[in-house]
């Protein structure tokens, strides 16, 4: 009966270690709670059976369960639990042979403080330089910087 108990403690303990990384990441009592009943099983192997049964119970924690969870994360249903994404996007550059201070352009879309404006037929990110300004203002390129140039309406 007591192996029943050890194997049960066992078998909980990894769940909850499971769960602990797949659903609930981070530091939280699933994963305290498996560290522990994988503990009382190996205490209770020792206390219940002695040296060579709580030796072989510690050896099966501390070698087959981490083998089981990687198992589990190799597995087709594994996977499909694993965030596998990849960001391929990029922030495009602006060169400045194209786009230099004084240029004027118009706004394509509302700048609230960032937006689209199109300067010397380039479409591209701004930024107002002193707040928001209307779609289809003409506006004045005051500086360029590496990713977005910065704007300013042109007073007519």
């Amino acid at each position: 009966m007591t192996i029943l108990i050890i194997l049960f403690l066992i078998l909980l303990g990894i769940l909850l270690l499971l769960l602990e990384f797949v659903v609930i990441p981070g530091i939280t009592i699933a994963g305290i709670g498996g560290v522990v009943l994988l503990g009382a099983s190996v205490y209770l192997a020792f206390d219940t059976y002695g040296i060579l049964v709580g030796i072989i119970t510690l050896a099966f924690v501390i070698i087959a369960s981490p083998i089981i969870v990687y198992q589990l994360f190799q597995s087709k249903t594994g996977k499909h639990m694993l965030l596998n994404s990849e960001i391929d996007s990029h922030i495009d550059k602006i060169d400045e042979q194209l786009i230099r201070v004084g240029d004027e352009g118009i706004t394509l879309g509302r700048l609230a403080p960032t937006g689209r404006v199109k300067i010397n037929k380039l479409s591209m990110e701004a930024k107002s330089a002193g707040g928001f300004v209307d779609q289809h203002v003409k506006i004045k390129v005051i500086e360029v910087l590496k990713t977005q140039v910065i704007v300013e309406p042109i007073n007519q």
